[in-house]
């Protein structure tokens, strides 16, 4: 549907139906622009230009321009051609007639051509001012869309100021409890500390002096234990020079060479795999290894 072709003073001399604006020559078809004008035809402006702006097609942001032109020229009071102002104005009529059509030529194949045709249209829109009745009601919509709103957002502001006043509140409370609890621990640990300085005061001279003496003891005793013990402590071993390792596997100072029966290998101190390996003998020298039967690690690649 195309609509009627309103103009200013088209029908009678005098008679004014609106403020028109017109966009010529615009490269589009007059199809692609209907479409689009039919979603605007009889709507308030602002809701109009609402419309052409979520509109998902090229032909509408010039539709959008033609509108706006539209309404400035209906809100001039400079030229005369004030009506109203733009809350009160609506599409009256809008319209997209052909405009001329570029003939251009592609080729194709054995010599022959096709006709591209490049159409362009003439675009009107006319606004005018809207009735006393549905001035009304226009504006009743938009007072309780307003007063709505003022509502709602009232609602939300009171809303976020009772959770704020919560959550401090909850705040509040729990270092209300932390300050409490510290100061019961406080109490606790002055109680324990006085229960035990009561405690050292009661204990004579004598016993003090006691209990440093048994504590020397034990160091010494400790210090024998953490000695390394002599190589009378012992067994000898079947081959000489040699002694068996104890109950930990430990041997004496005087015998730091590591001999293992499985592998029939003597291991020094300077060795690589010396900490890892574990004694079954304990050598005092490396003549007496290798008297023994046991070789050094490597000496037999070297051999061979």
């Amino acid at each position: 549907m195309r609509g009627p072709k309103l103009n200013e003073g088209a029908t009678a001399i005098g008679e004014r139906h609106g403020t028109k604006a017109t966009a010529k020559y615009v490269r589009s078809s007059a199809y692609k622009a209907r479409v689009v004008l039919d979603l605007i035809r009889g709507l308030p402006v602002h809701q109009a230009d609402e419309v052409l702006q979520f509109t998902d097609r090229a032909i509408a942001h010039d539709i959008r321009k033609v509108l706006a032109s539209a309404v400035a020229n209906a809100t001039d009071t400079d030229s005369g051609a004030y009506i109203a102002d733009a809350d009160e104005l609506f599409v009256l009529a809008c319209f997209a007639d052909e405009g001329p059509t570029l003939r251009r030529f592609r080729p194709r194949a054995r010599g022959r051509a096709t006709r591209i045709r490049k159409r362009t249209c003439h675009i009107t829109i006319v606004v005018a001012r809207m009735s006393e009745d549905r001035l009304e009601v226009v504006q009743a919509r938009a007072e309780g869309r307003s007063s709505s709103q003022s509502a709602n957002r009232r609602a939300r502001v009171e809303r976020s100021r009772q959770r704020a006043e919560q959550a401090k509140a909850g705040v509040d409370q729990i270092d209300a409890d932390e300050a409490e609890t510290d100061a019961i621990e406080d109490e606790n640990a002055d109680d324990i500390a006085t229960d035990e300085v009561e405690g050292f005061a009661g204990v004579e001279e004598t016993e003090v002096e006691t209990v440093e003496v048994d504590a020397a003891e034990v160091d010494a005793a400790d210090d024998a234990d953490e000695a390394p013990a002599a190589s009378g402590d012992f067994e000898a071993a079947e081959w000489a020079g040699s002694i068996k390792p104890d109950v930990d596997g430990n041997g004496p100072d005087t015998h730091p060479i590591k001999g293992n029966a499985d592998s029939m290998l003597y291991h020094t101190p300077d060795s690589r795999y010396y900490k890892v390996t574990k004694a079954e003998v304990w050598f005092d020298t490396e003549e007496n290894a290798e008297a023994a039967g046991f070789s050094k690690p490597g000496s037999k690649k070297d051999e061979d």
